[in-house]
């Protein structure tokens, strides 16, 4: 096994289950009946029967034979009846434990949901209860099939069972000496696998901060390694197959070849030609078929156990009093905490966020643009013709799937479209490098983006110059300040990991109203804050100057905005709320499905 942990607990469910196991035995013990009887009952058919020309007299021999088989199979059906009465109830405690663990980590003070958790309780659960079950059925299959091979074969010639015991001693050991490698290995390419798995959810959660941050050839060579070690484990765990072929030649196959060799020599010793065949039906349909079994369950199945079972233990303390979560703990928010009301004297504008337009005033100028994902797709914007002025508040809305966020992502620059064309401030997007286009707009993504550092550093991280009193100012106003407290102030380490996406929302929200550029584009950046703290932040945004882009994720969002473009059907329309509401029947409908209909107060904007 993989360590104490995995040996403790395997030892303790099986002593727990003695009678279940007793039956196991006793069916078992059944079933091995033709291993401990068929080279005896071959030796008497072919001695006793074809070789003394009484042929009827073999043929009873072999019944008797056949008879043991079909006993032997009707214990077969009982052998499974009892192994799940062993297994399942394992199965259900360790269901039983990854679940309070999971609670006990949520529900803790400064705790966070698992979502490692469903995997353990769903697929690494099932590979425990699956390989448990396995290593169960192999490993006394083994015992009660050999032993009954040794036993018959010591009664039916003594000088043989020692000949053939001693290389399947030898294959044993082999096979036992290599198993801590294959364990390690086994772990390695377990561990891998993970690494490569949170790499490349990493690089997918957060592809249009990469793209936009240049770093797409740094995150493909990190991908890229991961994958690598992963190959490379997966090899090695291949070539450890070679140490189980050894065991398996050693043990199973050489007891054949020291037996055929010896047969001449054992014959004219007196011992008949039925006894040697009846050995070799002890060595070719007892030994070596457990063997095997053995070998590769212990040797496949067998290390999966002990490594899945070694993480669930590891992830997942054990339910007992000292591991249950305080009254205190269990009642202590997760969420973000409520917005703090923001004076109006802290507002704070960048050096460069006033409103700034092209010749003709335009902050961004849609012409003839059309994008659809693949050649045969359908397109997702067909020739849209759009115009946002400098200092404008827009809010985009529709239907899941309509096209906001692809709209979103084209403005940013962050894909090129098929036809047509984007300009920023008479900048067209279209051959800009990332770093002229970073000083023409930021975009917040639903799934923000927050890197392991300081929390000043991440809320400066497009304004490094900002010092602590302009920072803190953006804080109070967007609303923050109570977050910035609970994690300790600027200076204190972050570990994305243990926020929220509410609060990574709120901390990307803060870094991009630092930001110099002009104009903001929120892609459902607040959806995961509640209705008052996102309309603190929309309102921060929109007192800020410059031009404000809300693909909104609520109604109100497009309330408070200046104008709305809904994307009704083949052909977005813009106009105001009140206007799109006579107007639009998609508008219409999209407001009676939100809950929080109701208007709020507008925010005065420079201008429209």
């Amino acid at each position: 096994m993989s360590g104490p942990g995995v040996r403790r607990t395997t030892w303790a469910a099986l002593r727990a289950r003695r009678r279940a196991l007793g039956r196991l035995a006793g069916w078992s013990a059944v079933e091995a009946l033709p291993a401990l009887l068929g080279g005896m009952l071959v030796a008497r058919a072919v001695d006793r029967g074809f070789l003394a020309g009484q042929f009827a007299t073999g043929l009873a021999w072999l019944g008797g034979l056949a008879a043991a088989m079909l006993v032997g199979a009707a214990a077969t059906g009982q052998v499974y009846r009892s192994l799940g009465a062993v297994v399942e109830p394992f199965r259900d405690e360790l269901a039983a434990r990854v679940v309070h663990g999971a609670l006990r980590e949520a529900t803790r003070a400064g705790g966070r949901a698992d979502s490692a958790a469903v995997a353990r309780l769903t697929h690494q659960a099932e590979v425990v209860r699956d390989t448990f079950g396995g290593l169960v059925l192999v490993v006394r299959g083994f015992l009660f099939t050999a032993g009954a091979a040794l036993l018959g074969l010591l009664a039916l010639a003594p000088p043989l069972a020692g000949a053939v015991a001693a290389p399947l001693v030898v294959g044993l050991a082999v096979f036992a000496a290599s198993l801590p490698a294959m364990v390690a290995h086994q772990r390695a390419q377990v561990t891998a696998g993970e690494q490569l798995g949170r790499s490349a959810a990493s690089a997918l959660a957060g592809h249009r901060d990469v793209v936009a941050c240049g770093a797409r050839e740094r995150v493909v060579s990190d991908v890229g390694r991961r994958v690598t070690a992963q190959a490379d484990a997966e090899r090695t765990l291949a070539r450890m197959a070679a140490l189980r072929s050894l065991s398996l030649g050693v043990g199973g196959w050489l007891p054949v070849v020291v037996l055929l060799l010896a047969a001449p020599w054992l014959v004219r010793q007196g011992l008949s030609a039925g006894a040697v065949l009846g050995a070799l039906v002890y060595v070719t349909t007892g030994l070596q078929p457990a063997l095997h079994a053995v070998v590769q369950g212990v040797g496949g199945g067998g290390l999966r156990y002990a490594v899945t079972l070694g993480r669930i233990l590891r992830t997942s303390p054990p339910p007992g009093p000292d591991n249950h979560p305080s009254p205190a703990a269990a009642a202590s928010p997760v969420a973000v905490a409520p917005a703090d009301p923001p004076p109006a004297s802290t507002d704070v504008a960048p050096p460069a966020a006033a409103p700034v337009g092209g010749a003709d005033g335009w902050a961004v100028e849609l012409r003839g643009l059309s994008f659809r994902y693949g050649p045969h797709a359908r397109p997702v914007l067909a020739d849209l013709t759009l115009t946002v002025a400098a200092g404008e508040h827009l809010a985009v809305v529709g239907p899941s799937g309509a096209g906001k966020s692809t709209l979103a992502a084209l403005v940013a620059g962050l894909v090129p479209a098929d036809s047509g064309s984007v300009h920023l401030a008479g900048v067209p997007v279209a051959g800009t490098p990332p770093g002229a286009l970073a000083r023409l707009r930021v975009l917040v993504p639903q799934e923000a983006y927050v890197r392991t550092g300081s929390l000043g550093d991440n809320l400066r991280y497009l304004r490094p110059d900002a010092d602590d009193a302009t920072v803190l100012a953006a804080v109070r106003t967007l609303g923050a300040a109570t977050l910035v407290t609970r994690l300790g102030g600027l200076d204190a380490e972050l570990d994305p990991a243990t926020l929220s996406a509410g609060e990574r929302q709120l901390v990307a929200a803060v870094r991009a109203y630092l930001a110099p550029a002009s104009l903001v584009i929120l892609d459902e950046a607040t959806c995961h804050l509640d209705p008052t703290l996102e309309a603190t932040v929309e309102n921060a945004f929109a007192r800020r100057g410059g031009t404000l882009v809300v693909i909104a994720h609520r109604i109100s969002s497009a309330a408070r905005a200046r104008r709305v473009l809904v994307f009704d059907g083949d052909r977005p329309l813009a106009g105001t709320h009140d206007d799109l509401l006579a107007r639009s029947p998609t508008y219409r409908e999209l407001v009676g499905h939100w809950e929080d209909v109701t208007p709020p107060t507008r925010v005065p904007l420079g201008r429209g």
